[in-house]
């Protein structure tokens, strides 16, 4: 990426923060405004950025702000009440998303014969997790009932730490089935990247936040650099878990699954300039990727894609949200409503990269294309309903349910 071009990111993002505040709560969401502009600049558009053929560059943004998201998704996750309130979350990450794998995987085999059965559950995989950022009004409004919000919200941040192994595995099968006499070095591959990441994970963060708890405890810790804190854990777990090998994005969500574990209620107070950086280049993102892979997929857009990307929003999302559910108590429309707002954004990102970049799929092309699309749809679709829905949803709830006049608990630590 040239000057000229960081010169136009920068003046987009600063355009797009001098209105934040009017556009919160808006149909306008920073990932629409973000993939909209970036289609219009990009090489399919006024070509005024354009990174080269090379998409490393992007690749690299993606996953610095997945690696971000993850720590901080993970270190906000209070285990304990998790324990409380396993309901909702555990019956979508525990059911409603291995389904989701499975049906997306068999849609994929059916609508694209060209594709090998490993080929489509990688589709099915990167598809699965689902960003919370691009439903932020769902998760933050607190006229919601807490159940659904905390169901949505620990399912979001969630999700995508599971599925990075389950990326690295269906990718591993593709390997298999294209070299079946590799099966063994495969497996064993795919056993040490996912221990060193957790080991190297356990490590850094472990030391970094007994080391932390110590200094601040004896208030050695200024605030403005115990806010560095944790972005020196991604720092050090990332790099070295690569180097050694290993899955860096597992590595970051184990990393913050022990620092928020360590660390306490003090991980709300530390954990915001992570949260922010993530926040920041999330949005350059959804500018790059729209900028460079979704223009010149919209070019070759076909009948299929198109259709498969509707289903895997609807029929692949809903219909194991809600077989997931059975017996939990959970009314029809809430049921529609958790299912509908599972919106797929910055992992299928950097989760289509890495497959472009790193994986060798027969596929690849099929495999991108359906994954841009299913993201710029669901970017436009989950923005423009989510206050719609939100108010429709909350109406209902208040002529429902007899408790509903009371405050909705915070969600989160």
């Amino acid at each position: 990426m040239s000057g000229a071009d960081l010169a136009v990111v920068a003046t987009v993002v600063a355009c797009y923060a001098l209105v934040s505040r009017r556009l919160a709560g808006t149909w306008v969401t920073g990932p629409l405004v973000f993939t909209f502009v970036g289609l219009v600049i990009g090489v399919k558009g006024l070509d005024v950025l354009d990174v080269g053929p090379s998409i490393d560059g992007i690749k690299l943004v993606a996953e610095v702000t997945l690696a971000l998201v993850l720590f901080s998704d993970a270190s906000r996750l209070d285990l304990r009440r998790l324990r409380r309130e396993i309901g909702v979350p555990v019956r979508l990450l525990g059911i409603g998303l291995p389904l989701s794998i499975l049906l997306g995987a068999g849609l994929g085999v059916v609508m694209f014969p060209e594709l090998l059965v490993a080929e489509a559950l990688v589709l099915a995989v990167l598809l699965a997790p689902t960003d919370a950022a691009l439903g932020q009004a769902v998760v933050s409004d607190t006229r919601l009932p807490t159940d659904v919000r905390q169901g949505l919200n620990v399912e979001s941040g969630l999700n995508d730490g599971i599925c990075v192994p389950l990326l690295v595995a269906a990718i591993a099968l593709v390997d298999i089935g294209t070299s079946p006499s590799r099966r063994g070095d495969v497996i064993v591959d795919l056993v040490r990247e996912a221990s060193i990441a957790a080991v190297v994970g356990v490590i850094a963060a472990g030391i970094v936040a007994v080391l932390f708890r110590m200094a601040d405890r004896r208030g050695w810790v200024d605030q403005q650099w115990a806010r560095v804190v944790p972005l020196t854990v991604v720092a050090i777990a990332y790099p070295v878990t690569v180097g050694l090998g290993g899955s860096g994005f597992i590595a970051c969500f184990v990393a913050g699954l022990v620092f928020g574990a360590l660390v306490g209620p003090r991980v709300d107070d530390v954990i915001e300039l992570v949260e922010e950086a993530g926040g920041l280049l999330s949005g350059v993102t959804f500018l790059l990727a729209a900028a460079v892979l979704l223009g010149p997929v919209l070019t070759r857009l076909s009948v299929p894609v198109l259709v498969y990307a509707i289903l895997s929003l609807t029929v692949v999302r809903m219909l194991p949200v809600a077989l997931s559910l059975i017996g939990s108590g959970t009314s029809t429309p809430t049921k529609a409503f958790t299912g509908w707002f599972g919106p797929r954004g910055l992992a299928t990102i950097v989760f289509t990269l890495t497959v472009v970049r790193d994986a060798e799929l027969a596929g690849a092309r099929t495999v991108v294309d359906v994954a841009a699309i299913t993201v710029a749809l669901s970017i436009l679709a989950h923005g423009v309903s989510a206050p719609v829905l939100i108010e429709r949803y909350v109406r209902w709830e208040a002529a429902n349910s007899p408790a509903s006049g009371e405050p909705s608990a915070p969600v989160g630590r």
